[in-house]
């Protein structure tokens, strides 16, 4: 029955591990390198804990450096629109110039004209954006714990 057959696969599995020593050593010892290699890879690069930042009061924002500064933004929608109109407005006594561009490349046109001056926004959807500046895109960082 099922008894003599697990039996006698058994018996030959451990024939064919004895007559293949060289294998049997290795299916043995290479996982054990490996998860020595991983130790020691962790050890050279251990995990860095950060402590939290106290909440502390950064002052009034100098709004003299602010003069004549443009923000270009694309595409030029009405929820685009609405919302570069609040960052200009609502935030800032004087206001910030916005200008809209049709696409991105006239954007880039833009902040080669006027790059010591002018950020550019490119809304991707409607949750998300990235900032131009002259010669550099700036992407949002994402806290990660680990490489």
């Amino acid at each position: 029955g099922v008894w003599r057959q697990t039996r006698a696969l058994l018996f030959k599995n451990c024939l064919i591990k004895c007559r293949t020593k060289k294998s049997s050593v290795q299916e043995v010892l290479f996982p054990l390198f490996f998860l020595f290699w991983l130790i020691l890879m962790s050890m050279m690069h251990p995990h860095r804990k950060y402590d939290e930042v106290a909440n502390t009061n950064l002052g009034t924002l100098d709004t003299s450096q602010l003069v004549n500064f443009v923000i270009g933004f694309t595409p030029p929608t009405r929820m685009t629109r609405d919302i570069m109109k609040k960052v200009a407005f609502d935030n800032f006594e004087d206001g910030i110039i916005t200008e809209e561009y049709l696409s991105e490349e006239e954007l880039q046109e833009a902040s080669a004209l006027k790059p010591s001056n002018f950020v550019g926004v490119v809304f991707k959807d409607s949750m998300s954006y990235q900032l131009r500046f002259h010669d550099s895109i700036a992407m949002s960082s994402i806290y990660t714990e680990s490489r």
